[in-house]
């Protein structure tokens, strides 16, 4: 049974054929990055085959789908470790089209939006700061940005700047100034890279290998911008960052989820294969269990990434919340998947010959960026709490097994 429309299946399968077809053949060796040309080589067959960029409008070059349909397609895309890069739907540039499509004025559309959407450029998000900045607690921030003639000054220096080398701009989070009371808040930024007032530090070395441009530090120094570089009104950024961040969160769930099928695939293969202790490896059960369990979490993700989505989708503030819930439990399924998987296939699963230890590379930072597992988890039964005090104060009684008179 199909759970989405026609035109999404047959965007999904389109997607299914080109990933096997086209870009798994491309992949780099484990631990090489992907070749430039290669990428600029995939991306052109993309186009062609008419799945390119299946989040943005179709004005922009993209397939126009909308978020409640995107997963069955990102999930294809994410079976290759390249797949986002060849589609253009990886992040950051994914998160940061879309909210450039919902608040950006249309010179910066034209000027930001359509370059990225086509691939020609790529982005980065300026939001994480070395301690005590921003990092899972964004009321952190220090990085400022003070109202100047004709602009604003912005002083700061963020880290794991994904995507920071080599790309056009940055969309950069900045504490307004303390003498801008009535800007009180923060703002984002639209700053080209090459502005004179932008430097690229240190290189983060990370585990993960499917970001181009690494995880930099971004030092900004007395960086002017004109005030049309102001993304969406002043003073509302922490607003806009959390309407980018719940899809942008989602979509890495869409995309690690593909690859953990691709890594449950490989495992099944092999327990086909494989002989133990004189029966097939599929028939043991100890194999079973663990396929099983692996079925169970790729099933269980599915589900809440596509709740997540519909209510996103619609504007519902609950889709928010819930995509803290689906990051936690995506994040930790998917690594269960590919450690399984990595187990079934013994010794070939931890070397070179399988790409499972790379998978797992790419994976594991998910339960840190985009908000830190944990910080999920004390938000959840935090609005957990709440909504059931909420719920007593509108009349509903505490439970009676719980909390009855001695």
């Amino acid at each position: 049974m199909n759970l989405f429309p026609d035109a999404v299946e047959e965007l999904r399968l389109r997607t299914r054929e080109f990933i096997r077809t086209t870009v798994i053949p491309n992949e780099p060796a484990p631990g090489e990055r992907l070749n430039p040309a290669v990428r600029t080589e995939l991306r052109a067959a993309a186009k062609a085959a008419g799945v390119f960029a299946p989040h943005v409008a179709k004005e922009f070059g993209g397939q126009g789908l909308d978020i409640a349909h995107w997963s069955p397609v990102f999930q294809e895309a994410g079976y290759s470790i390249i797949g986002a890069v060849a589609l253009n739907c990886m992040a950051p540039d994914e998160g940061n089209m879309h909210m450039l499509e919902l608040i950006a004025t249309p010179a910066q559309v034209e000027r930001y939006l359509r370059p990225l959407a086509a691939g020609e450029v790529r982005s980065c998000f300026g939001m994480t700061e070395p301690h005590p900045g921003a990092g899972s607690d964004p009321d952190a921030l220090r990085t400022t940005a003070r109202k100047v003639a004709g602009g604003w000054m912005i002083d700061g220096e963020k880290r794991f700047i994904s995507g920071a080398a080599g790309a056009g701009f940055c969309i950069v989070m900045a504490r307004n100034d303390a003498e801008d009371d009535h800007l009180a808040g923060a703002t984002m930024l639209l700053v080209d890279m090459d502005n004179p007032g932008v430097r690229i530090g240190r290189e983060i070395h990370a585990i993960d290998r499917a970001i181009d441009g690494g995880h930099p530090h971004v030092h900004f120094e007395g960086c002017f911008v004109p005030d049309d570089a102001v993304l969406g009104k002043p003073g509302e950024g922490f607003r806009y960052a959390q309407a980018r961040l719940a899809p942008a969160r989602l979509t890495h769930c869409m995309r690690w989820l593909g690859l953990a099928r691709r890594a449950h695939d490989i495992a099944l293969d092999r327990t086909e294969r494989r002989e133990l202790f004189g029966s097939p490896m599929r028939e043991l059960g100890i194999a079973q269990n663990m396929l099983a369990e692996s079925v169970i979490d790729i099933e269980t993700s599915d589900a809440i990434i596509t709740k997540t989505a519909a209510l996103l989708a619609i504007g519902e503030r609950a889709g928010s919340s819930l995509s803290s819930v689906a990051k936690v439990h995506v994040s930790d399924a998917v690594f269960r998947v590919i450690d399984r998987s990595i187990q079934l296939c013994g010794g070939d699963g931890v070397t070179d010959r399988l790409p499972l230890a790379g998978y797992l590379n790419e994976v594991r930072p998910f339960r840190i960026y985009d908000g830190a597992n944990e910080t999920h988890k004390w938000a959840i039964a935090r609005r957990a709490s709440s909504n059931r005090r909420r719920e007593v104060e509108q009349g509903e009684p505490y439970r009676a097994d719980v909390d009855a008179p001695r």
